[in-house]
């Protein structure tokens, strides 16, 4: 591995991957965001460090040896895990002297008749809030628990995976001073939280504070998490707008907050809600915003942010036919009979991925200077192309993140809010990026958009090696090693349920063939999806490249093959670009801090690493495919001056590519296609829905709406995520409009698009990158 500075002043670190005997450098934190953090608590050796497996406890991890610690090593060892930290024994009478309750509580009995009657009863008040908030920890119920939880682990996966160099980060990490530590984690299954709280707790990082995100619980389910290290949002916090004071409720849970990060017990929150992924969700923005604020006000001088990623073969509780919203309260009762059924089913193996941590000090900083430059609105950027109002703008600068609505409690003001969102998707992209890929996801993928008809078990391991090498390319890991004939098995075995298998005796090969039911091909796609993320740059390229191709297409005779088309650098600059303005960065796991013509040249050199495009001279006879409007011309007032140098013979080329077949790989571009081809569809059928509900409507209201158009459509487990997606696209652009009245928001659609003919030219500019 060698370390050098490019041009713009970044460091990159250059490897070579050798299966099976290198495993690239993941989870590195951000350079622009946070370039004092990249240096820290990293071990140079870390990929060498290998992985242990967490739920495998011997007789080495107690303090004792022989035949019967054998036996009961599991009890033993979860005995001796040690609690470094814990809420002090006075925080119920810290809580109620803090200042900022005290003045909450002023201000709400004054004017009451008897001071001490009124203290006695906000002091109540006080307490049943904190109450239901949090309780004490039982060690006696958290070893027992941890305990069972040990053996479930043991039933259900094959091993849970953790990286010995990550782990050696973030224990290095937290031994700084008067600095806690807040795990930010993806969230896949509804196990999450009992894994990760087991993980922190097996390692010597202490037991968490689980932040519970809008699960509704049972009052005897709350009262057992909460005992294990949950907390929760007081019920009063969830209806009280951002820009009102902010309630007894607010003040308790922000001090609370303050509480525990000084007494640097480890805080865990998750950033997403199923099955609603790469989105932040309200309750995790709730969470960094009490965060935030604890910092800013000076409880704590900093603190570290350590994202999270979790990868399973197969996430108990996380099919897409389970993804129900709005569900009854979870019960302990129905928690027990999950898990009892689940018993019955191997899941596979499971991954755990910690990032690099960062200061959330340097975060802030950072990003409150450069809130000081927006961008232009995506309705001035892409709505003009779209409708044919004006050319296409070439402006990489897109305007400040999708803020939350008016609903958030934290009581921040709007350049904090904007900044809270921002950090949460940022560390949401930094843990899918350093997620590990599993087996089964590129079984999956490889099935549903390479080999729909089938496949011979002979060529599946083929691509199978062939896709593993480009993602270890990539710079992204993988959560299994072995033989390869072993993992391709491993994977089959899993999704068995969904696949048709015929033994061919005369050639000794097994044909595998997808299933064509919804319920198969949801299932095939719910695995898929984790593998946009690694090729999401490569797959807006190539997107980018079919709709050029679209346009060329009336201008190419039928003699012309693909290896005889050019393509121009601005032109493809500026499909890519449209692309990247039109689908949310989170939906594609890319960091937001980046501009947009940033991703451009990368997803350019992408394409050009993998294989997909060549560089090729322009003077070749080609068909050059550049239609892009020039942005600069004769109204320019120094269009008629001469810069040219006297040494100068012409002007400089253009820089263009051709396309190419990469070796061992046919099909590549389509593949990359296909990837956005579930993404770009829902799209398309959004905007098909547009003339369906009577407008204005609650926007909740619309999603529900929109979900049984899309499973009229034929998809049979429509994906909220992707739905909330082109809800946040439309909003951006101007399609639809969000007006606040007494009775709450209403999305209006907005007058252009009253005409069915700016509809279908919406349709078709989506259309256009969508590969069939």
């Amino acid at each position: 591995m060698k370390t050098w500075v490019s041009d713009s002043g970044q460091k990159l670190e250059i490897f070579i991957p050798f299966l099976g005997k290198y495993r690239p450098l993941s989870g590195r934190c951000c350079q622009t965001c946070t370039p004092k953090s990249w240096g820290g608590f990293y071990p140079q050796q870390l990929p060498s460090l290998g992985f242990r497996d967490a739920a495998r406890v011997t007789e080495e991890d107690t303090r004792y040896r022989g035949w019967l610690v054998r036996r009961v090593c599991g009890f033993l060892a979860v005995w001796g895990w040690k609690v470094p930290a814990d809420t002090p024994r006075d925080l119920p009478a810290r809580i109620c002297c803090s200042k900022r309750v005290q003045d909450v509580a002023t201000g709400r009995s004054r004017g009451s008749s008897g001071d001490s009657e009124s203290h006695r009863r906000w002091k109540e008040e006080t307490l049943k809030i904190l109450a239901e908030i949090q309780a004490p920890l039982s060690l006696l119920l958290l070893r027992l628990c941890n305990w069972a939880l040990l053996k479930l682990l043991n039933r259900l996966f094959l091993n849970v995976q953790l990286h010995r160099g990550q782990l050696k980060m973030v224990l290095r990490a937290a031994k700084t001073p008067d600095v806690p530590l807040v795990f930010l984690s993806t969230h896949k299954s509804p196990l999450d939280g009992l894994l990760l709280s087991f993980v922190l707790f097996s390692q010597g990082l202490g037991v968490p504070r689980v932040a519970v995100g809008g699960q509704a619980c049972s009052s005897r389910l709350r009262a057992l998490l909460s005992r294990l290290g949950g907390i929760f949002l007081p019920s009063g916090m969830g209806q009280t707008p951002s820009n009102q004071d902010e309630g007894l409720p607010g003040a308790v849970l922000a001090v609370y907050i303050e509480e525990v990060l000084r007494s640097q017990q480890p805080l865990l929150i998750f950033l997403e809600e199923p099955p609603v992924t790469l989105h932040l969700s309200a309750p995790a923005r709730e969470w960094l915003a009490l965060v935030y604020r604890a910092v800013r006000d000076g409880a704590v001088p900093d603190v570290l942010l350590v994202p999270v990623g979790i990868a399973y073969d197969i996430a108990p509780g996380a099919s897409p036919r389970e993804g129900a919203h709005g569900a009854r309260p979870l019960g302990l009762g129905a928690c027990l009979w999950a898990a009892c059924q689940a018993v019955r089913r191997n899941f596979g193996c499971v991954r755990v991925d910690f990032a690099q941590p960062f200061s959330l000090q340097e975060f802030a900083a950072k990003n409150l200077v450069r809130q000081s430059r927006p961008g232009k609105p995506l309705e001035e950027l892409l709505l003009p192309t779209i409708l044919g109002t004006c050319p296409s703008q070439l402006d990489s600068k897109k305007a400040a993140i999708w803020s939350p609505g008016p609903a958030t409690a934290a009581g921040l003001e709007a350049e904090e809010e904007i900044l809270v969102t921002k950090l949460g998707l940022h560390c949401l992209s930094d843990g899918v990026s350093c997620s590990a890929v599993t087996a089964v996801a590129i079984t999956s993928v490889l099935l549903l958009h390479k080999h729909r008809e089938g496949v011979f078990l002979s060529r599946l391991m083929q691509d199978f090696a062939w896709l593993l090498e480009e993602i270890l390319l990539g710079q992204h890991d993988v959560a299994f090693s072995g033989q390869l004939r072993t993992l391709v098995q491993h994977s089959l075995i899993l999704l068995r349920a969904h696949l048709t298998f015929y033994h061919l005796s005369p050639i000794g090969d097994i044909f595998v063939v997808p299933e064509v039911s919804a319920e198969a091909l949801s299932e095939l796609g719910h695995h898929s999806a984790a593998i946009l993320p690694v090729f999401a740059s490569e797959a807006v390229g190539a997107c980018a490249i079919r709709a050029l191709l679209v346009e060329m297409l009336p201008f190419l005779g039928a003699t012309v093959g693909l290896s005889s088309i050019v393509l121009s650098q601005d032109e493809l600059h500026r499909k890519t670009l449209e692309l990247l303005q039109l689908l949310p960065l989170n939906l594609l796991g890319l960091q937001p801090c980046q501009p947009l013509n940033y991703w451009s040249q990368d997803i350019v050199d992408k394409l050009l690493l993998c294989g997909v495009l060549e560089v090729e001279e322009p003077e070749s006879k080609h068909w050059v495919c550049d239609l892009a409007p020039q942005p600069w011309g004769k109204d320019r007032p120094w269009a008629g001056m001469d810069f040219s140098d006297s040494d100068s013979e012409g002007d400089v080329p253009k820089r263009c590519f051709k396309l190419s077949e990469p070796q061992g790989s046919p099909g590549f571009l389509l593949f990359l296609c296909r990837l956005l081809s579930p993404v770009l569809r829902t799209y398309a059928r959004a905007v098909a829905f547009l003339d369906r509900p009577s407008w204005p409507q609650p926007e909740a209201a619309y999603v529900e709406a929109l979900l049984q158009f899309l499973a009229e459509d034929g998809v049979k487990y429509p994906n909220r995520s992707l739905a909330l997606s082109s809800l946040q696209t439309f909003k951006e652009m101007g399609v639809l409009e969000e007006v606040q009245t007494p009775a709450g928001p209403l999305l209006h659609l907005a007058q252009p698009f009253h005409s069915s003919v700016s509809r279908g030219k919406l349709e078709a500019f989506i259309q256009q990158f969508t590969q069939p």
